[in-house]
């Protein structure tokens, strides 16, 4: 998801693609917090406590005690501790981001990957598109930071996938445009910043996203000294803005979350594109753990499908309609019309490479229930949190934690279910 990661790629690329990468990392990133005006939180909800969602990228459920995560693992002790996170299929950023945020599976609420094709819309998303990611249009469900700014509670955003959309028209009311080049400091004293506006302009829910241990398990694997570097990196950072933000005196409970975990992967004995698929009849968004292939005449999906049932070698092919049901990945799930109709998913550690050159030593993306290692971190504290360790759980039920916690209420349907809520919150 990081600009960094993305201007690092190593890859050979097309002219357009090379284009679109210098105009991406020479682009002079939008510092500037944004603010919706206008707004204010109702009586009612100033009396309500507040809720700061983490994320750290790529921090696996193991990784805290792997690396000695002190200060985590200390303020999960005195808290709740999963045993882990189990995130949505596929195990990458912008779908499991956001199915925390709303408690949707991927297939129901749109983004069902960081680069996936729409034939409705005859349009692509790509995480890498700035329009695309900014465009309300393509996120389903109710974000809880929505969800509070309908029932005039207010929200803030140091980063989150949605969080510069305006989705059912609406945005948090304070939110920042993705870059990195805001320093850590100035992100925590934003935090604090706004916690010490007055009540009635004062966030309730907010969202900070922290990206560099993703970043380091990509880029040497999540068994290197420059991935347990960032983990202790990120320790100190939650450890700081623990204490920045006690200090304030509010009722403040804190989720620490991750989207998914990181695992080694084959660099070198990757998958080609099967012979049996005609690029040229398919539109193939980029992947490395799922290829989807959507066809671009539908006569030719049962044909090729055939044959690359024929050719299966490293990986499983399967059509939209027959992927394995408690993926919640397929034709039935699919409300938005926008997962591939041949669907390839490689053996682990094996992924796909239909670009030129080797991938980076780690990745994520594959099904969380055959490889651990994708699962993610759950943490909790605070004043209306239990001191409680628990089993392992699906993503989709943070929702309705968040919504607990900030004394909203929500009518509309979602996956997630209330009993981590009644297990947990006080």
């Amino acid at each position: 998801m990081s600009l960094r990661y993305i201007c690092g790629v190593g890859k050979q690329l097309s002219f357009v693609g090379l284009t679109f990468y210098v105009l991406a990392c020479s682009a002079q990133p939008d510092t500037v917090q944004k603010i919706i005006t206008g707004r204010t939180n109702s009586a009612e909800q100033q009396q309500k406590p507040y809720v700061i969602l983490i994320s750290a990228d790529g921090f696996r459920y193991d990784y805290a005690e792997k690396y000695g995560a002190k200060n985590l693992l200390a303020l999960a002790n005195s808290g709740v501790k999963a045993e882990a996170m189990i995130p949505s299929y596929p195990t990458v950023t912008f779908p499991n981001h956001y199915s925390i945020a709303t408690g949707l599976y991927p297939s129901h609420h749109g983004l069902v990957n960081n680069y996936f094709y729409s034939p409705g819309r005859k349009q692509f998303y790509s995480m890498k598109d700035r329009q695309a990611v900014r465009d309300g249009t393509w996120y389903g469900g109710i974000p809880v930071w929505v969800l509070a700014e309908q029932q005039h509670m207010l929200s803030a955003s140091f980063y989150w996938v949605g969080s510069e959309a305006a989705i059912k028209g609406i945005r948090p009311t304070y939110y920042y445009q993705y870059n990195e080049d805001i320093p850590i400091e100035r992100r925590i004293q934003g935090v604090v910043d706004w916690l010490e506006l007055p009540a009635d302009r004062r966030p309730h829910l907010i969202t900070f996203y922290i990206p560099e241990v993703d970043d380091a398990g990509h880029d040497y694997g999540p068994d290197a000294p420059e991935t347990a570097r960032a983990v202790k990196w990120v320790d100190s950072v939650v450890q700081k803005l623990y204490e920045t933000v006690q200090a304030t005196g509010l009722r403040v409970n804190f989720l620490f979350v991750s989207d998914h975990g990181m695992t080694n992967i084959e660099t070198i004995h990757t998958l080609p594109m099967p012979a049996a698929v005609d690029t040229g009849k398919f539109y193939i968004p980029r992947g490395f753990e799922l290829a989807a292939l959507y066809a671009k005449n539908k006569k030719d999906i049962r044909p090729v499908y055939r044959k690359l049932k024929k050719q299966e070698k490293g990986f499983t092919a399967y059509l939209k309609t027959n992927m394995p049901s408690y993926l919640c990945y397929s034709k039935k799930d699919d409300h938005m019309n926008v997962i591939g109709d041949i669907l390839l998913v490689p053996d682990w550690p094996r992924t796909f490479n239909f670009y030129s050159g080797h991938p980076d030593p780690g990745a994520h993306g594959f099904d969380p229930l055959r490889v651990k290692d994708m699962q993610a971190v759950f943490y909790a504290w605070g004043p209306d949190l239990k001191n409680i360790q628990i089993p392992a759980f699906e993503n989709i039920h943070v929702y309705p934690v968040m919504a607990r916690l900030l004394g909203l209420s929500y009518t509309h349907t979602i996956d997630g279910n209330a009993e981590l809520a009644d297990r947990i919150v006080k």
